[in-house]
């Protein structure tokens, strides 16, 4: 589990396709400095599991689904990344809970400066949109952010000189794609109601495991 608060920009240093997978290594030495293989990185938004590490660098697998959901197979050497460690448990959560699965990409539309800061439009594809609300929580890029406005097809996010300066979305120019990642909330009461409409019974008033008598 990770809180969308990115601690590094890394640089992409390869990356190896094999059949339906691909081998990632990235150099991010803050990231590297305390992970060891079997650890999770948050890389652009998607959770991946170290393989080796070492010299500032680490390598990790990058499964078929994750290629298909994200854009981490578009990664060419010299490309920068977003990375995050996981959250520890009784550490602060400042972002909102990011799962690091993304669940699908979009294009960055327009970006508009501002004095101290940079409104950014982003596509909303129609799969996701009944999950994205004004005010709500989002990450784009492993990068938690406020959903700013909403409409059918687009949203709106405001970038803070911290995030322009510290991840790779003060970079991105519009055209660019980036990850998704709603906020898993509203998915989890989704699927509660439709199968409570679907099932009848499913959904009971009484507490689990309590017995009532005849």
């Amino acid at each position: 589990m990770f809180t969308g608060i990115i601690e590094e920009m890394g640089e992409v240093v390869a990356l190896r396709t094999a059949g339906d997978s691909a081998l990632l290594r990235l150099r991010g030495p803050l990231v590297a400095e305390d992970s060891a293989p079997g650890d999770s990185v948050a890389v652009n938004g998607a959770c991946l599991t170290v393989v080796e590490i070492g010299d500032g660098e680490f390598t990790a697998d990058v499964m078929a689904e994750t290629l298909q959901r994200s854009t981490l197979g578009d990664l060419v050497p010299g490309d920068r990344v977003n990375l995050e460690r996981p959250i520890r448990l009784g550490g602060r959560l400042g972002g909102h809970l990011v799962q690091g699965h993304v669940d699908g990409t979009a294009t960055l539309l327009d970006r508009v400066p501002g004095d101290n800061w940079e409104t950014v439009t982003v596509s909303l594809p129609v799969a996701l949109a009944r999950y994205v609300v004004e005010k709500g929580s989002i990450s784009v890029d492993g990068v938690s952010l406020t959903v700013v406005g909403v409409s059918e097809d687009r949203f709106t996010i405001g970038l803070i000189p911290t995030t322009l300066r510290l991840t790779t979305l003060g970079r991105k120019q519009p055209g660019e794609v980036v990850n998704l990642e709603v906020d898993i909330f509203g998915k989890y009461v989704e699927r509660l109601l439709a199968f409570r409409e679907r099932v009848p019974g499913a959904a009971s008033d009484e507490p689990a495991g309590e017995v009532t008598a005849p």
